[in-house]
């Protein structure tokens, strides 16, 4: 059974906004009191939080789909809508959010690091947010926007100080086990280290991580063996140590090959880890033939500048000055790391003559196409059955300036416009200061029921028509002649 992965396909979706609520304030005696329609509440946001109890991506290999939950519509009464709840995902320490095309979106290291990786979608006006002095009491509200949604993919990259690299068997998961109080399954078969190991080591007053990553073989830059889905582990460290095996059983294989062989690898998968600093151990010289192949290799390869070690996992020899030396080594490269700064909010206004939207032809539709932020959302808020909604969607899109801008760029009455994507796109045929149902009935925005009288007011006046036609009567029958 899996009980570690270090990259997952995460299909997100936040949460959608609730619609507003076009609705007539009503009461006794008072039958037409004025909108009061509340708004839709918010959709919640889909928020990676880095975790460090978090070790592994396996809960979101089994349940790749998480969704936040929508927002609540509004109801009369000026009572608005529940927001939607925020879905947080708890990631490990080292987490790689990248697209679906390999871009990096968020590293995310640090506890407390967020990410939003979907947002919710706003909530759609009540036509009481709606109502002015022109639109006394408009008949419509504005629909929530749609949640944001897609597939981002999770790469664990581990986020320690040393890690250990080395052809398999060469006794890396021994090494940990006595440097640390990690407990990796060791054996004498290949490939007994199937996932990464973490374990952390004190020495002196340094306290620092160490990594055991699965053992590489010739080509596991280019996929082979199990080296590519894991040498994304060391791109963190600041010290690469080879575990080179000096008792090994292979004729064909010897300690000096086996660093060469590594260091290409290491080469070809980039990243940064050939300028890294590194260190060889020579492992299992508690053997005589390891000792003398030991004592053989080492001039060779201090020759090249390598700092060497003769170490015994089994007979724990050797191990103290290792341990002291990757201290001072870890030290050293946290000083000159620059200190983090608190984050600090970058404010970016608009330009004063931003439009916020685009005009194009499409000569492969042919038609003009309006893209912006704001003439996409406000297209997906409105409800196209209702021609005050479609006439009110009309004054905002001619207030920003898109009617000119259709001018500008040779746009004719009855020409197709489209705005949005291809993919989800509203397609029109233009008519410069459209009319909508609306206005056929007066200015829109207005109810007509607001300009009748009211029944008992009526009922006033033609009593008081009533009286005084009664006086002028009684005073023409008795007028003197």
């Amino acid at each position: 059974m899996t009980t570690f992965v270090d990259r997952v396909e995460l299909h997100v979706a936040a949460g959608n906004g609730g619609h507003g609520c076009a609705s007539v304030h009503r009461e006794k005696f008072k039958p037409l009191g004025g909108p009061d329609g509340g708004n839709g509440g918010r959709g919640g946001d889909v928020i990676l939080v880095v975790d460090q109890s978090v070790t592994t991506l396996l809960d979101y290999h089994h349940s790749p789909h998480r969704k936040a939950t929508n927002g609540k519509p509004g109801e009369g009464g000026n009572r608005s809508g529940k927001d939607g709840q925020d879905l947080v995902l708890p990631v490990p320490d080292g987490t790689v959010v990248l697209d679906k095309q390999g871009n990096v979106l968020a590293d995310l290291v640090g506890q407390g690091t967020t990410y939003v990786a979907a947002e919710g979608g706003r909530g759609g006006l009540g036509n009481a947010a709606l109502a002015s002095a022109r639109r006394k009491a408009p008949g419509f509200a504005l629909l929530g926007v749609p949640g944001a949604a897609g597939d981002i993919v999770l790469e664990l990259k581990t986020v320690a100080d040393v890690a250990l690299v080395g052809f398999p068997s060469a006794g890396k998961s021994s090494l940990i086990s006595v440097l640390s109080a990690a407990k990796p399954k060791i054996a004498d078969y290949p490939f007994t280290t199937l996932v990464p190991n973490l374990g952390v080591v004190t020495a002196g007053s340094t306290v620092y991580t160490i990594a055991d990553v699965p053992g590489l073989i010739p080509g596991a830059s280019q996929g082979k063996g199990l080296g590519l889905e894991f040498l994304r582990h060391v791109e963190r460290c600041s010290v690469l140590v080879h575990v080179l095996d000096t008792a090994t059983l292979e004729s064909d294989r010897d300690p000096v090959s086996d660093l060469d062989v590594i260091e290409e690898e290491l080469k070809q998968y980039g990243g940064g880890l050939e300028t890294r600093p590194r260190l060889v151990v020579l492992n299992k010289v508690d053997i005589p033939d390891g000792q003398d192949l030991a004592d053989m290799i080492r001039p060779d390869l201090e020759a090249r500048g390598y700092k060497v070690f003769e170490v015994s996992a089994v007979a724990r020899t050797g191990l103290r000055e290792l341990s002291y030396f990757l201290a001072e080594v870890v030290a050293k490269a946290r000083a000159r790391k620059p200190k983090q700064e608190a984050t600090r909010i970058v404010i970016r206004p608009k330009a004063v003559d931003e439009t916020g939207f685009t005009v194009t032809f499409d000569e492969a539709e042919g038609v003009y196409r309006v893209r912006g932020e704001k003439p996409e959302r406000w297209v997906r808020q409105t409800d196209f059955n209702n021609d005050e909604a479609v006439g009110y969607l009309a004054d905002r899109l001619n207030r920003l300036g898109v009617e000119d801008e259709l001018l500008k760029v040779g746009a004719r009455a009855g020409d197709g416009v489209a705005i949005g994507s291809e993919e989800d796109a509203v397609v029109f045929d233009w008519e410069p200061s459209m009319m909508a149902g609306a206005e056929m009935l007066g200015r829109r925005g207005e109810d007509h029921r607001m300009e009748a009288p009211r029944p008992a007011a009526q009922r006033r006046k033609e009593k008081d028509v009533r009286r005084k036609d009664h006086v002028q009567q009684e005073y023409d029958e008795f007028r003197p002649f």
